[in-house]
């Protein structure tokens, strides 16, 4: 069933992919392996995306695909999760880049996983990151951008919330090029490859 989901979220088969969702819900699917599966679909899309075989009207599409299942999923994951927050997280797709998919998705195991997330969106410039951190009393930031434009604007929010006395905020970044190398660029204090590796990292700094 998770390759059927796959298939129908590559191939942008809208209402096939929330009626596998639900299929496999139904059927006692672990809602992990579900959004394993959607996951797997986005890094498909937005390898095309870069490759120039799909264009921003997919990436919508499969975000709204990405929303429609996870309100499917949600509420069987909230019914065995805490109602304790473990802490506060702003986060956003940095100045420059409109990518959303993944942000979305560490957006939502954030939340799953017991953290209050505030999520700016897209486009995000440094001084409302700042702003947001100070005021959500937020401990964690996450910067997201999936292209290479999105290292100096990355850099440049993490030196404002410096700049801005902020000092004992915890701030990672993701998207589809991030590595250490990046990391130590920007001055990050962590990177994380996916979703999960997100939800650790805010773990460990709770």
């Amino acid at each position: 069933m998770s390759k059927e989901l796959i298939d129908a979220i590559t191939e942008m088969r809208e209402e096939d992919a929330v009626a596998i969702t639900r299929k496999m819900m139904d059927g006692g699917a672990d809602p992990l392996a579900v959004l394993d599966a959607c996951r797997e679909a986005m890094g498909i899309i937005g390898m095309r995306f870069e490759s120039g075989e799909s264009f921003i009207p997919e990436l919508i599409l499969a975000g709204e695909i990405l929303a429609q299942i996870s309100a499917v999923v949600k509420p069987r994951i909230q019914q065995g999760s805490e109602a304790k927050k473990l802490g506060k997280i702003v986060l956003g797709t940095v100045q420059g880049d409109i990518h959303d998919i993944a942000k979305d998705i560490v957006g939502f195991m954030l939340d799953i996983n017991g953290f209050e997330v505030t999520d700016l969106g897209v486009d995000v410039p440094p001084a409302k990151f700042v702003e947001a951190v100070k005021q959500s009393g937020a401990k964690i930031v996450g910067l997201s951008g999936f292209l290479t434009l999105a290292f100096d604007p990355m850099k440049a929010t993490v030196e404002a919330i410096k700049a801005a006395g902020l000092k004992d905020v915890k701030i990672m970044i993701g998207g589809g090029q991030i590595d250490e190398s990046i990391r130590q660029y920007t001055g990050a204090d962590a990177y994380g490859k996916d979703a999960m590796a997100a939800v650790a990292l805010a773990k460990s700094w709770s």
